[in-house]
């Protein structure tokens, strides 16, 4: 998955993060979050370095001094509503998985570089196709057009 970025959902205006498959049909994985959680995320995304440690910080700063890293971040489903995700980590007792919120996770992996991923059922279940771009539009119009124009007779236009 490529995290999209940060956006306020009108008219709620509620955070959301907004993810996408890499390849395949490119689904979109729309989450909404706290507002803390969209300013974690925003400023890892800008590379904002605050005077003292924020908890993601925090969190990555521990998790490095234990010798253990982020390998990649797993959405895994939603349930009423609320995502759930796994940490998968590599620590020196082996490999951990660990439940996270969405949120959190994205927030963590912005700042190791770690992957993205989302179980296939949960974007087989709420995965949306994103919307045509405008010029796909306009040229399938423009290709209907021709297509008119060519087979077009005059009598079509008789009374």
């Amino acid at each position: 998955m490529e995290l999209v970025g940060v956006r306020v959902e009108i008219p709620a205006n509620t955070p959301m993060v907004l993810l996408q498959e890499s390849q395949g049909s490119q689904r979109l994985l729309p989450i909404l979050i706290g507002g803390a959680e969209a300013s974690a995320i925003h400023y890892a995304l800008e590379g904002v370095q605050p005077p003292r440690p924020l908890t993601h910080d925090l969190f990555v700063t521990v998790l490095q001094t234990l010798g253990g890293q982020l390998d990649h971040v797993l959405v895994t489903e939603v349930r009423d509503h609320t995502f759930y995700a796994e940490l998968h980590l590599t620590t020196p007792a082996g490999p951990k998985v660990v439940s996270s919120r969405p949120s959190d996770a994205i927030a963590l992996a912005v700042r190791c570089g770690a992957p993205l991923f989302a179980s296939d059922a949960l974007l087989d279940e709420v995965g949306q196709l994103p919307a045509p771009e405008p010029e796909d539009e306009a040229e399938e119009i423009i290709d209907e057009f021709k297509d008119f124009i060519e087979h077009v007779n005059p009598e079509d236009f008789g009374s």
